[in-house]
């Protein structure tokens, strides 16, 4: 589960350094502020380990990451923000790119300027995993869970996240 999750924040991480756009995002998200260990912890429903963030200004863009794993290993929370800045591709045009990987998402109204969820398990012995993709303005925030057995539960905590990152935009 782990493994698949890793995976899919390879991707967005190099998609993200790949291209940027226009703005300078006029406030930075600290992800590791904005969604604490108690909120991780909350949203888990399970002690996690202490987040594993990064936040860094890069030359197209300024990017938050935050990581939070279960002490059990079985659950996970995987959060990104890019913000961007000067560059070659804004934020709506990558989501469209994620948008047209191949995989099967959906959209989902309400959220930000677009949004799309993909899900995929349980199955061959991975757990479900869950990861919504929000473009707002020049933004884009990932958030994955892992290891929730009830989808809807995990939308529904899954978006919470979303929209308190979003008020920080």
């Amino acid at each position: 589960m782990k493994n698949a999750l890793v995976l899919c924040a390879a991707f967005c991480c190099c998609a993200f350094e790949a291209f940027a756009a226009t703005d300078k995002p006029q406030k930075r998200v600290d992800l590791a502020a904005v969604v604490t260990k108690a909120d991780a912890e909350a949203v888990l429903g399970e002690p996690v380990n202490d987040p594993q963030p990064r936040n860094a200004e890069e030359s197209d863009s300024y990017y938050s990451r935050c990581n939070y794993y279960g002490q059990n290993d079985n659950k996970s929370l995987v959060m990104r923000v890019r913000q961007v800045m000067n560059g070659k591709l804004d934020a709506k045009t990558e989501f469209k790119m994620i948008s047209s990987s191949g995989s099967k998402l959906k959209s989902l109204d309400n959220l930000g300027d677009s949004a799309r969820v993909y899900t995929s398990g349980p199955q061959n012995g991975l757990s479900r995993v869950l990861m919504l993709y929000v473009v707002k303005g020049n933004s884009m925030i990932t958030v994955a869970l892992g290891g929730m057995d009830d989808e809807n539960v995990a939308m529904e905590k899954a978006k919470s996240l979303v929209k308190k990152i979003l008020k920080q935009l």
